[in-house]
């Protein structure tokens, strides 16, 4: 029988700003939004004075100045690639790994002998490593791993970590009896109020419903859920996360924008992040879609969104070739005289690397281009995230080093990169 666990980062993104900030430890930090519209997350702290998840930011504006609250615009390229580190540590520790979300990942645990050890020591893992404070839940199915979890994470004494095979069946079903059914994994809120119709409020009522009446009355997933809170795993861990169809990289400026080159150099960095995750999943994409939008909370202010989808010749994954599409976008859409809060670039008609069919009349990509990509992620890998861009406006074919630190050479044993630029043959790798 299997054995999962699900582990996952405690106030995810609060603590990623919290791990360049020893200073807010203990401290109380808040998350907002990508246009600082709403809070997307809190610490702990936060949660203690009466912070509520998903309200907008100027209800609770006076109580976070009143109690020194710490506020955080959201940095998702800072949390992606925590949460890279994060699940890479987490894998480490388990036979097979899926990873959930970027903050959550199910690992098995098949023959391991003291599982609280196990767990304490992987918690202290990912936290020396990576900063970040994780919870782990154990269970003979995701489901009950996932309630493990939250378990783990509401009860203090559980320090973290919690095991269903460490209570009696006893002790479960009280454990159950005061876990909201809203709290199970799959169960949403409009499924929730028709189970509290049928008198089942709690997750050790919907453990004791019925099956083949959860399934009449909802569907065959739910009957799973009932199945999984029984002991019977049904939901085996993907091997591998399914493809996007869509990617989205957007952002919001911290001031207002009304250039066109800053727009421009915000469009070609959420360009470049997009094909990196293109090539992550091994697909291209057609359709290149650019957008901008004004700040809807300064109503003084004129109004306007701006959004396009260019076509690409051949569908791509080179970062060159979609920052090209999503820059004429841009200059398609912008407008002079306006304030802009908000830019980004959405990928769609994503697909598999090569599998399109190409323009017999269009010139073919050139073959090489896969390489340079390959380089630049590899640089990137290595040395973080946005370590090796492209060089923005006027300068699309080249790319600048963006770390502030010297890179080895991958081309010879003792030179230092200095700069990278496309030259008719590909990628120029100077080094000194």
């Amino acid at each position: 029988m299997p054995l999962f666990a699900l582990v996952d980062g405690n106030s995810f993104y609060a603590s990623c700003e919290r791990a360049f900030r020893p200073d807010l430890i203990g401290r109380s930090i808040v998350v907002l939004s990508n246009n600082d519209g709403c809070v997307v997350a809190r610490s702990a702290e936060a949660k203690a004075l009466g912070i509520k998840g998903f309200v907008p930011f100027f209800e609770i504006r006076e109580m976070c100045e009143r109690h020194g609250v710490t506020v955080f615009s959201s940095n998702y390229a800072l949390y992606g690639d925590m949460s890279r580190r994060m699940m890479q540590v987490i894998g480490s520790w388990g036979i097979e790994q899926e990873v959930y979300s970027v903050d959550e990942s199910f690992i098995t645990l098949d023959g391991i002998a003291d599982l609280k050890d196990y767990a304490t020591r992987l918690r202290a893992d990912v936290l020396q490593r990576v900063g970040i404070p994780t919870c782990v839940g154990i269970g003979p199915t995701k489901t009950l791993a996932k309630l493990a979890n939250h378990v783990g994470k509401k009860f203090p004494k559980a320090a973290g970590v919690f095991s269903w095979d460490w209570l009696t069946p006893e002790w479960r079903d009280k454990l159950m009896a005061r876990i909201e059914v809203g709290d199970v994994w799959g169960v949403g809120r409009r499924i929730a109020e028709k189970l509290g119709t049928m008198g089942i409020h709690t997750a050790l009522d919907l453990q004791r419903a019925d099956p083949r009446d959860i399934k009449r009355r909802f569907n065959v997933v739910v009957e799973r859920t009932v199945a999984e809170l029984n002991g019977i795993s049904c939901l085996a861990l993907e091997d591998v996360a399914p493809n996007r169809q869509q990617i989205i990289a957007s952002r919001s400026f911290a001031e207002l924008v009304g250039d066109v080159d800053t727009l421009a150099s915000a469009i070609s960095h959420h360009a470049c992040r997009a094909a990196e995750k293109l090539r992550q999943q091994q697909s291209e994409a057609r359709m290149v879609g650019a957008s901008v939008r004004t700040n809807p909370f300064r109503e003084r202010d004129a109004q306007y969104t701006g959004w396009i989808v260019v076509p690409l010749i051949h569908p791509s994954a080179d970062s060159t070739v979609i920052a090209h599409a999503a820059l004429a976008g841009l200059h398609a859409i912008y407008r002079e005289g306006i304030s802009y809060k908000k830019a980004g670039v959405v990928l769609t008609e994503i697909g598999p690397q090569g599998l399109e069919q190409r323009d017999l009349f269009a010139p073919l990509p050139d073959p090489r281009r896969a390489k340079v990509m390959a380089v630049m992620d590899r640089v990137n890998a290595e040395y973080g995230t946005g370590c090796l861009a492209g060089a923005g406006v006027g300068g699309l074919d080249g790319f600048q080093l963006l770390c502030g630190q010297p890179l080895p050479c991958f081309f010879c044993a003792h030179g230092v990169l200095i700069s990278c630029s496309f030259s008719a043959n590909g990628l120029l790798m100077l080094c000194s």
